[in-house]
């Protein structure tokens, strides 16, 4: 049996009182205070004619990667199918090296500090440079298994290429199943990249709109279906 849940962007954040369950379809009016922001602002916007909620980097240049996200609050998510659209950019001033990193965590833990993350590097998608694209799509898990330590314990395993345009809207769907994760970017019909020893064992958990250092993202279109 499953159930769905279609949450626009006018409900992205007003969460905390409608909480995901089996046999409820969620439709919230918008309330900031439904997001739980960790070292980002967030405000709502209307962006490339979509309503949508902005998170933007403002954390101290000492907060590592990884501590940057909004939760979004009663979103309690063990297995299923996650979908949304996401825009990344870097924000102005932001030195060539960012990528504007932008995506979903999940399995979220009450405090922040584990869960599971798949994001984008858009910056990378359309580079000269053939390494830079196959840095596009990353899966990481923090505290233990940030990108860093994956990249150099297992090269290319859990990152590859995607068709990404920074600044344009970008459809991506998390499929859940116990430790295996895919990801499917822009309606493909194959997986982009899939994984299938999820490294934390966090059984469920929160969501959480991602972003990484020197980002301003938008988001919009949340659907989650929980198996």
């Amino acid at each position: 049996m499953r159930s769905q849940y279609f949450i626009s962007a006018l409900a992205l954040t007003a969460l905390a009182s409608t909480p995901l369950s089996w046999g409820q379809a969620a439709a919230v009016p918008l309330d900031l205070r439904g997001l739980q922001a960790r070292n980002v602002s967030t405000e709502v916007v209307t962006y490339q004619g979509r309503n949508a909620v902005r998170v933007a980097d403002t954390a101290p240049a000492d907060i590592p990667d990884g501590q940057r996200f909004a939760i979004i609050a009663g979103t309690d998510f063990t297995n299923g199918v996650i979908e949304l659209d996401l825009v990344g950019d870097t924000l102005p001033g932001a030195a060539a090296e960012f990528r504007g990193f932008t995506g979903l965590a999940f399995r979220m833990s009450q405090d922040g500090t584990r869960y599971e993350t798949f994001y984008l590097r858009p910056r990378n998608g359309r580079a000269e440079d053939q390494l830079q694209r196959n840095h596009a799509v990353q899966y990481e898990a923090p505290p233990d298994f940030p990108w860093q330590r994956l990249r150099m314990e297992t090269p290319g395993k859990y990152e590859t290429y995607a068709d990404l345009v920074m600044g344009e809207w970008t459809h991506v769907k998390i499929e859940v199943q116990g430790d295996k994760a895919r990801l499917y970017v822009n309606g493909v019909a194959q997986p982009t990249l899939v994984v299938n020893d999820l490294k934390n064992g966090q059984s469920k958990g929160a969501l959480a709109l991602w972003i990484g250092p020197k980002t301003v993202a938008h988001f919009a279109n949340l659907q989650v279906t929980r198996h």
